[in-house]
């Protein structure tokens, strides 16, 4: 009995059993956030329809659209990142863009202090600047790894 209890712990401690039971772990919480998402935009998509039987809020309407587009885009980040094993940056940039956005249509641009006008109009400089720039870096990374790996198998076949 003690011997399988060794047997079993030594299982567990190997590092592809851990490896591969905190991936489990990771799938089931990022699975738990888009069921807790769907629900959410269910009901905010109920709160606006029945927000229609009230004389309508043109400002209001427009801020739940938005936020259940924004719903939208993380419950497809989540499903991506379940499908790839990573989480894609260009999606997330355009997420907070469109939550940036999303503030200042909900404000009013009039309403919004110079100073903080000015720093979302640097944040989203920002935020396009990584946009733009994400291409030339996957690019530039990938002919870093190339030459890298190639002398690496050079090395294994020579010793």
């Amino acid at each position: 009995m003690l011997k399988g209890l060794t047997l079993n712990l030594n299982d567990w401690l190997q590092r592809n059993t851990i490896v591969r039971n905190l991936e489990f772990f990771q799938d089931f919480i990022i699975i738990s956030l888009c069921l807790g998402l769907f629900c959410v935009m269910l009901i905010r998509l109920g709160d606006m329809f029945f927000s229609f039987l009230s004389p309508l809020d043109l400002r209001q309407v427009t801020s739940d659209i938005l936020f259940i587009l924004i719903l939208v885009e993380l419950f497809r980040l989540l499903i991506d990142h379940l499908q790839q094993q990573r989480t894609s940056v260009t999606a997330a940039v355009e997420i907070t863009i469109v939550s940036a956005l999303r503030e200042v249509i909900l404000r009013g641009v009039l309403e919004i202090p110079r100073d903080q006008i000015w720093g979302i109009a640097v944040f989203l400089v920002v935020l396009t600047g990584i946009m733009v720039a994400l291409p030339w870096i996957s690019r530039f990374l990938e002919k870093v790894k190339t030459p890298n790996s190639e002398t690496a198998e050079e090395n294994a076949t020579m010793g």
